[in-house]
């Protein structure tokens, strides 16, 4: 899950301090452009690495000014404690970025959190100095969409730099242009998960989905199944026959749905509708006869999947959704490095 999206839920404050893994070397924990937020009573919001330096990093934090921005390099490599009294020997070393959040960049991150809700990605630039701490940094959803502190040439440059993949790869980056180091990293909308059928299996479909950081649709004609109390962490609850929600959902290209109401006219119903959008992933619960014969007998498009999930061997309604889970998480991953290539 991204710890962003978690982050702009609890909306930052000022003197909170937001946290970004900006490079990685050897093998870490979590990738570059991983953040954490700091709350100025000491709250950690999200996770930098597996436990082991997010103590260290807040004590660090109490020590930056308004506006203050600071890193600070971890070698994870060490197994004893010479380096910095932890003896993680994890193979790796990662620097972290503080930035202790005022009234400019808190508007920044909730310019951010718009766009993001409305399904926008947004890539972040941040200029570092020779230590390695922000001087200036623009946040752009496309040439005509962009914000942030940077001057002129800076914001010029890099609108131009966005069409170059390798430039825009999540991390550190030496750009000759400007004569410096640039920290570079993508945030993406949430990915959507539509779940038709409030039935008990799709119970812990949601709550996983929930949890590993989909937005989570789920519709049924049945109020009695589709209610909040039974779904707590589902984002939306649409009450209605397929037939009735379909036509006034805005479904995106992105989107991944599965068919689980069990009750073979409806899904049919659902299908016939979804088979005419453009959606990623349409999985359906059930043997393959039967997905055979809710397509009357034709091929399964590319973007049809059945049987659902990796084949791990599930059995029961939670293993059965940890398998839907891994089988989407792997598309996603697939999809966002491809959705990033083709934006650059």
């Amino acid at each position: 899950m991204d710890n962003i999206h978690q982050i702009l839920q609890v909306a930052p404050s000022e003197n909170d301090v937001l946290t970004t893994v900006i490079d990685v070397e050897g093998s870490a924990y979590r990738k570059e452009g991983t953040t954490m937020l700091i709350q100025e009573q000491g709250k950690l919001v999200g996770m930098l690495s597996g436990g082991c330096l997010e103590e260290d990093v807040r004590l660090r934090a109490e020590g930056l000014k308004k506006g203050q921005s600071q890193s600070f390099f971890y070698n994870m490599k060490s197994e004893n404690d010479l380096d910095w009294g932890q003896g993680a020997g994890c193979n790796g070393g990662i620097r972290v970025l503080l930035e202790k959040i005022d009234a400019p960049s808190r508007l920044y991150l909730q310019k951010m959190h718009e766009r993001l809700l409305k399904g926008k990605s947004v890539l972040t630039v941040k200029k570092l100095s020779s230590e390695y701490s922000v001087s200036e940094s623009v946040f752009i959803v496309d040439e005509d969409n962009y914000w942030g502190n940077g001057e002129n040439h800076f914001v010029k440059e890099v609108l131009l730099l966005m069409k170059n993949v390798d430039s825009a790869a999540s991390g550190i980056h030496y750009i000759e242009e400007l004569s410096c180091h640039c920290f570079f990293h993508w945030f993406h909308p949430k990915p959507r998960l539509l779940i038709v059928g409030a039935g008990p299996d799709a119970i812990p479909l949601s709550y996983f989905a929930s949890r590993t950081g989909f937005s989570v649709t789920i519709t049924d004609w049945r109020p009695a199944l589709c209610n909040k109390e039974t779904f707590p962490h589902a984002d939306v609850l649409l009450t209605g026959f397929p037939t009735e929600i379909f036509p006034g959902f805005e479904f995106h290209p992105h989107d991944f749905v599965i068919l689980m109401t069990h009750h073979f006219q409806r899904d049919k119903e659902a299908l016939h509708y979804l088979l005419g959008k453009p959606l990623q992933y349409i999985g359906i619960i059930g043997s393959k006869e039967r997905t055979s014969r809710l397509m009357g007998g034709k091929e399964l498009p590319q973007n049809v999947y059945s049987p659902v999930g990796l084949a791990i061997g599930a059995e029961g309604p939670e293993e059965i959704a940890i398998s839907v889970m891994a089988e989407l998480i792997q598309l996603n991953r697939t999809i966002v490095k491809t959705k990033r290539e083709a934006v650059i």
